[in-house]
């Protein structure tokens, strides 16, 4: 099907899939096409897969009313390219994605764009003050404080899987003593189960299935979430919580309720009423919304 004329396309690069969606934003964004190729990071030409993949969704859709860029790292203050990126994807950093597509591309942090799909169009929409948490391999998160994104100083801020919860815990890739990213994380699972699971996913399926040791590592685990977001919610005040990542979209039923009886105990509720924590509703397609939305917004500027 041809998309309506005026669409905007967003890209959310993976360290292991590209993600693009196309959606027309007039006069209110509708339903959106999703598009998706592995981003082949083991190769240092792996951009022009980027390139090959917005060619082919405009030979089938027409020209783009604009693209948007989404990648992890810190962001340039001018939107311009990824300032910062070390460990993986290396060839993102400095990567002036205009100059390299040889047209405007404004860029976000891949959690920063995936809070503004929610926002727009996902679980937040229609919130002002939202704090997205994406639980995966690390802990990405972003906030938004009335109707903006925060970005700080440096363009780092919202980096919440770095705040700590054991000051007495081992460092994390930022030096964040017992980080949440090591309390939930899925880089740290073969560890804080000695080596029984490989994978979250494993730990939840054995906790599911009643086994007691994965059920304290995975209640564990969730305490910390909540000590988190119980802190977190004391500092930004939002007015929704929105939790996304593969964790989350695998197993929330078995993330949401046990995380529900911790709020109960750690949140401070002075008007009576916690604040609501909902699952992302654009799934792994949340940071390529988001680019469209952040494409969308410099082209009316």
């Amino acid at each position: 099907m041809k998309q309506a004329e005026g669409y905007v396309l967003g890209i959310d690069v993976g360290v292991t899939n590209v993600k693009a969606v196309c959606i027309d934003a007039m006069p209110q964004p509708g339903p959106y096409q999703t598009y998706e190729r592995p981003t082949h990071a083991e190769r240092a030409d792996w951009p022009s897969g980027v390139a090959e993949l917005i060619k082919t969704i405009e030979t089938i859709n027409g020209p783009s009313r604009g693209v948007g860029l989404a990648a992890p790292g810190i962001a340039h203050p001018d939107g311009t390219h990824i300032a910062w990126m070390q460990g993986r994807l290396a060839e993102v950093q400095n990567l002036n994605w205009s100059e390299f597509l040889k047209r405007p591309v404004p860029v976000l942090n891949d959690a920063q764009a995936a809070l503004l799909g929610e926002a727009w169009v996902g679980a937040a929409r229609g919130s002002g003050n939202v704090m997205l948490l994406t639980l995966g391999t690390g802990v990405g998160g972003a906030l938004m404080v009335d109707g903006k994104l925060l970005k700080g100083f440096s363009g780092r801020a919202g980096h919440l899987g770095h705040i700590s919860v054991n000051p007495d815990g081992e460092l994390d890739i930022v030096n964040t003593p017992g980080s949440l990213e090591r309390a939930i994380g899925n880089c740290t699972i073969s560890e804080r189960t000695h080596g029984r699971f490989e994978t979250t996913h494993d730990l939840i399926a054995a906790f599911e299935a009643g086994d007691t040791e994965a059920a304290r590592v995975w209640l564990m685990s969730i305490r910390s979430l909540a000590a988190a977001i119980a802190s977190l919610i004391n500092v930004v005040d939002p007015e929704v919580v929105v939790i996304g990542g593969g964790i989350a979209q695998a197993s929330y039923e078995s993330l949401r309720e046990p995380l529900a009886r911790e709020l109960e105990r750690f949140e401070w509720r002075p008007f009576g009423r916690g604040v609501r924590i909902v699952a992302a509703h654009c799934g792994s397609f949340s940071g390529a919304v988001g680019a469209a939305k952040n494409a969308l917004d410099k082209s009316e500027l």
